[in-house]
């Protein structure tokens, strides 16, 4: 076994070989972090279990099930599911959902997600309470850098939606999604300020209303 002196430190890049980086992830004591790894650098992160975060991560899970059941678009929609590009990238999103043909792509059985074998999700959206310089900094870097082609941040404290379409050479701020195509995202905005007041059994009734017009 590997005699790491990696620091743990939490909600912060740190540099760690990728063999320390998963000697850590892999020790039960850890079982409830998030991990990250890209450029030779590890983030860690405690699971989201404010109530802030969850409303909002359950409401956009809610928004992407509803408008892919209604527009009859093929999907897996994943929560906290991790992938890796051995030796060299991790990532663990809040959401992953893969559309179309992909959605068949992934067996049951399956664990961590190995990217040196399938394909990374279509649509990746990480719920921002206390990460959102992260989110829309270094993480949107390592998004970028898979053949992953869109990037939801939601951001808790202001109550918006940032969304990127992902090129090799970058990203560029998108108002409609490629990915779930139909798909106005201020509709979804215009949802997370209606669940600052309203239930969500309220907000899916009319989320329904919005996406069958």
């Amino acid at each position: 076994m590997t005699n790491t002196t990696t620091k743990i430190t939490l909600d912060t890049w740190i540099p760690a070989k990728w063999e320390d980086f998963i000697q850590i992830i892999n020790d039960p004591a850890n079982e409830k972090l998030k991990a990250y790894y890209y450029h030779h650098h590890m983030r860690l992160e405690m699971l989201p279990v404010g109530f802030d975060h969850s409303k909002d991560h359950s409401l956009i899970s809610l928004a992407i099930n509803l408008f892919g059941i209604l527009q009859n678009i093929p999907f897996n929609l994943l929560d906290n599911c991790s992938f890796r590009q051995v030796g060299i990238k991790e990532f663990q999103p809040d959401i992953a959902t893969y559309v179309g043909e992909k959605t068949k792509i992934i067996p049951s059985g399956t664990n961590i997600v190995n990217l040196n074998q399938y394909s990374p999700p279509d649509l990746v959206v990480e719920i921002a309470k206390t990460s959102f310089l992260d989110d829309i900094g270094t993480k949107r870097s390592l998004y970028e850098s898979l053949d992953i082609k869109e990037y939801w941040v939601i951001d808790v404290e202001n109550c918006q939606i940032i969304a990127y379409s992902l090129q090799s050479e970058g990203s560029y701020k998108i108002q409609s999604s490629n990915v779930l195509s139909g798909l106005n995202l201020a509709i979804l905005q215009e949802a997370l300020s209606k669940s600052r007041q309203e239930d969500q059994s309220a907000i899916g009734r009319w989320l329904m209303t919005q996406f069958q017009t």
